[in-house]
């Protein structure tokens, strides 16, 4: 600004001083043309009375470097004297204006430029007692020859008049925006200064309060979409509609596997993988692609989706949706479905088959029990299978009983009078140790986790062996441990044993009769109750399990 009022100050200053110079050399020039004139009049009517007296005689003694000619022209327009030309050598003279003229008038004026335009020539004429005419002449530069001639003094006023000015119209210029420079835009209506800007400083007030309130608002609308963003578990990414990053949470990072910060750089270099690069582009032509990949052992969904501004894609978002329960759920369902099926299959066909050859009479009298047995007793594992399936449908729904106190050591001798005749029969001891205090619990799901484990203990153990339930309180939490004497667990086989239908020895299973759904039941019921369970077993020598509650 202060470079503007310098510029548009100097260029006037120069400009009134130029158009001053030029009126001035105008007024001088008409004002020292008139006196030219008057002096000439005056030159004319003194040698005219001398003339008269005298004839040319007159001009004897006149001095021929005089600014003034003198010229006598007879009434025919000859000249018959001059003061600077041989008479003889002039052109008739009856046409001039000035001859003309005094002939006509007795006086007579005229003036003519040069050829060049660099002269002009004055003319004075007046009619002598003899008939003649005396014309006296003088010449002088046009104004415009004069400015020339001048021109290095003009060129030298000028410079020293831009100097001057220059140095002034900075000061002026830096006084004037002084004020400007210093105006405090923050509280514009607290200003002391120009008048004429009290409007424009209202305004600036007005707009000033109108873009805090906007920023305040868009500050708040950003603080709650960090929030959202970061607490989102879904990975989001936010691209522009070149594909560079504009945002990307926590979670994003994590699924890309991002440590730095990725924003302002191109999502491919993020992300390199076909599919992802494929539904990009098509997002920013305005397709939506969805699909499922693995990721860091998980499953994921992702949607890519553009971002519309009326007809133009301003861009892309990416949502990562973790369905790895989702996607586990699914194929325990069709892996339990499976099983199921082929769980009750078994022992069906077992029973039809038995009661078919009873029918039939193809099995001979002293057989029948024994047929009528592998009915009962498949019957009786059906019977517990279903028992089981409904036992875990039940833990799946989540339902929620009412939470009573329940006795650990009553719940343990309870389970262990059940098992004595299966121990019996396999040549097991059963043995208690220790003591426990009650816990908060549903007792059924509490008697299921403890059957099931001692079941286990002596099904799976070695004739002759032992299963020893060990009860105790340590850290203010109720811990009970089943140890057996039994096969064991290989390791590889340690960690699926909670699953469904898994047997770590399907022959061994099958002979005693589990239904592969024992520990599941313990898994899901110990979820209930927030409580935690570890394995310890090495084959041929036995297993501890140990529940803390």
């Amino acid at each position: 600004m202060t470079k503007k009022i310098f510029k548009s100050i100097f260029i006037v200053v120069l400009v009134v001083l130029l158009a001053s110079i030029s009126l001035a050399t105008s007024f001088i020039y008409d004002s020292f043309n008139r006196s030219q004139v008057d002096q000439l009049k005056e030159e004319l009517a003194l040698v005219a009375n001398g003339v008269n007296l005298s004839g040319t005689k007159y001009f004897d003694n006149f001095h021929s470097n005089s600014v003034f000619r003198f010229t006598v022209v007879d009434a025919n327009g000859e000249v018959v004297f001059d003061t600077k030309v041989d008479p003889s050598s002039l052109e008739n003279h009856k046409d001039r204006e000035e001859i003309k003229e005094a002939l006509e008038t007795g006086a007579g004026s005229s003036a003519r430029r040069s050829d060049t335009f660099t002269e002009k020539t004055y003319y004075e004429a007046v009619l002598l007692e003899d008939g003649n005419v005396l014309r006296v002449s003088v010449s002088q530069q046009t104004v415009w020859s004069l400015l020339v001639d001048m021109s290095p003094y003009i060129i030298v006023t000028l410079l020293v008049a831009a100097a001057v000015t220059s140095v002034l119209s900075h000061g002026m210029a830096s006084k004037i925006t002084e004020p400007l420079m210093q105006l405090n835009l923050d509280n514009p209506t607290q200003n002391d200064t120009y008048e004429e800007l009290t409007p424009i400083l209202v305004k600036i007030h007005k707009q000033h309060k109108q873009i805090k309130n906007q920023m305040e608002t868009l500050r708040h609308k950003t603080e709650e979409f960090e929030q959202v963003v970061s607490a989102m578990t879904e990975g989001l990414v936010l691209l522009d509609e070149h594909g560079m990053v504009i945002k990307m949470n926590a979670s994003a990072r994590q699924i890309f596997a991002v440590k730095n910060f990725a924003e302002g750089s191109d999502f491919l270099m993020v992300d390199r993988t076909s599919k992802m690069s494929k539904s990009i582009w098509e997002a920013l032509e305005g397709q939506r692609s969805e699909y499922v990949e693995q990721r860091n052992g998980l499953e994921y969904q992702f949607t890519i989706n553009p971002i519309w501004s009326g007809d133009k894609v301003l861009g892309v978002v990416i949502l990562a949706f973790d369905i790895t329960e989702r996607v586990f759920a699914e194929r325990n369902r069709k892996e339990f479905t499976a099983n199921v099926t082929h769980e009750l299959k078994t022992p069906l066909q077992t029973i039809i088959g038995s009661a078919e050859l009873l029918e039939t009479g193809l099995v001979k009298l002293e057989d029948t029990p024994r047929f009528v047995g592998n009915i009962r007793k498949e019957a009786k594992r059906l019977v517990h299978l279903i028992n089981d399936i409904i036992r875990l449908s039940q833990l799946d729904e989540n339902q929620s009983p009412a939470m009573e106190s329940v006795d650990l050591v009553e719940v343990t001798n309870e389970v262990l009078d059940v098992l004595t005749d299966t121990a019996e029969q396999k040549k097991v001891t059963l043995e208690v140790q220790g003591n426990a205090e009650p816990i908060m619990g549903v007792r059924r799901y509490v008697y299921e986790i403890m059957y099931n484990l001692c079941e286990n203990a002596i099904r799976y153990n070695k004739e002759g062996g032992s299963v020893t339930v060990g009860l105790a309180m340590k850290d203010g939490h109720s811990v009970v441990t089943v140890k057996d004497t039994g096969i064991g667990i290989p390791v590889e086989d340690q960690p699926r044993i909670f699953e469904r239908f898994y047997r770590v020895d399907k022959s061994h299973s099958k002979e005693t009769g589990g239904t592969g759904l024992g520990l599941s039941i313990v898994k899901h019921a110990l979820l209930f109750h927030k409580a935690t369970v570890s394995l310890d077993s090495e084959v041929g020598k036995g297993t501890t399990f140990t529940i803390k509650f």
